[in-house]
């Protein structure tokens, strides 16, 4: 069974009342479009058949307007011939006649007061269905929004935030650990050890060593002694 069993209902309905007992809105909303656009096709169905009705009402009257006035004239004829049987005759059919228009008129105004109804009531559908349309717009977009929301809630409850962050940890701590071994080799470079200033001492009397030499083979003057030399 449908949402709305009538007409009446669907105008009546108060979308947002439905929408906000709805377990699944979105659901809900797709499914009152649904029903309304069918109820819509019924009426328009409805509309279309009064409308043929109608028509064929008017026909059936032109037709019988015209057989009045023929017997209306028969009846006439009737008379100036001096046949007043024949003249109550003819006014007899036309009676009939009378009799047949005026139950076709009746049931055309019967049925142009149904037409009135059915266009209102195709009015405030469209009108219903437009609104119904409007929301089913929102409560997509309020649904998607939700939905990543919970998505992004999940993972920060299921552990996967906290093991990325402890995976982050990690990689901190490796690299302050090379960057330790690194800086590990600058140790003890403050003050020059006893080693250090020896071996010091023996680079400059060697360099010294070379000084005198390269003077000596360039000519400019006695090969000095190297340092340390009696």
């Amino acid at each position: 069974m449908g949402i709305f069993s009538r007409l009446t209902d669907i105008v009546n309905a108060n979308i947002t009342a439905l929408l906000d007992r709805a377990e699944d809105p979105p659901k809900m909303i797709r499914l009152i479009i649904q029903e309304m656009e069918d109820t819509l096709v019924d009426v328009r169905s409805d509309a279309a058949r009064l409308i043929a009705d109608r028509k064929e009402i008017r026909r059936r009257l032109g037709r019988l307007g015209d057989a009045s006035s023929e017997w209306q004239k028969r009846a006439e004829l009737a008379i100036s011939k001096d046949r007043e049987d024949l003249a109550r005759a003819a006014l007899v059919e036309r009676s009939k006649i009378a009799d047949l228009i005026a139950i076709l008129e009746r049931d055309d105004g019967t049925l142009k007061e149904r037409m009135g109804e059915l266009d209102a009531d195709i009015g405030r559908l469209q009108t219903k269905l437009a609104e119904a349309k409007a929301k089913q717009a929102a409560l997509i977009a309020r649904a998607q929004t939700a939905n990543a929301r919970f998505a992004v809630r999940g993972h920060l409850y299921d552990g996967r935030v906290d093991s990325a962050v402890a995976r982050f940890d990690q990689v901190e701590r490796k690299l302050d650990e090379m960057e330790g071994r690194v800086e590990a080799f600058d140790l003890g470079g403050g003050s020059p050890t006893l080693a250090d200033e020896i071996a010091s001492l023996e680079a400059s009397t060697k360099i010294d060593d070379d000084l005198a030499k390269l003077k000596a083979g360039m000519g400019l003057g006695a090969t000095a002694k190297p340092a340390g030399d009696k």
